[in-house]
């Protein structure tokens, strides 16, 4: 795997790069070897919060994880575990759809007895479908929208590109938009 280790608003040091590398080595053991991806890290400050972003690409899927502390090598710790635990819980998922996909290979190895409990199927239970005609409006009226409705995320077809996008919350306050492509 190639590490992409950048930093926003913080300087990136040769110990915290090798730090990060090292911690992110630990990842290598479930990925089958012939696997190489570009691991992008971002590490970044704000507030006197040290966040780290951790997004890999795999065969069309990302694994992503984000954490925040008091300090960057307590974050890295963090984002790394929960990688970990991310990658096990969704093995069999993870695999499965790679092999459907036209992957031969499984992406994610076995590592013993950890993993192997989570080699059932995990149900997921649809509860509710909602069905709506969306309005044609433009990015700060959704932002509205979605406020006054006290939701974090809302789907708007954007008047402007006529394709469905989300806007949505984020934790440090401000607001996001995915767009379709």
């Amino acid at each position: 795997m190639n590490y992409n280790i950048r930093g926003q608003r913080v300087q990136v040091t040769d110990a915290l790069r090798d730090y990060a590398e090292k911690k992110l080595s630990r990842l290598e053991k479930y990925f089958d070897p012939s696997i190489t991806s570009e691991v992008n890290v971002t590490l970044s400050v704000t507030k006197g919060q040290h966040t780290v972003e951790v997004t890999i690409p795999i065969s069309g899927m990302f694994l992503r994880a984000e954490e925040r502390s008091d300090d960057m090598y307590a974050s890295i710790d963090s984002v790394i575990d929960k990688l970990e635990r991310q990658i096990r819980k969704h093995k069999t998922k993870l695999n499965r759809k790679i092999r459907q996909t036209g992957g031969s290979k499984e992406i994610v190895q076995d590592q013993g007895s950890a993993v192997s409990v989570l080699d059932e199927e995990e149900e997921f239970e649809l509860v509710r479908t909602k069905r709506f005609t969306f309005k044609p409006m433009d990015v700060e009226e959704a932002i509205l929208q979605m406020n006054m409705l006290g939701h974090t995320f809302f789907v708007f077809a954007n008047v402007d590109t006529k394709s469905v996008n989300v806007v949505y919350k984020r934790s440090d306050g401000k607001y996001g938009l995915i767009e379709q492509q």
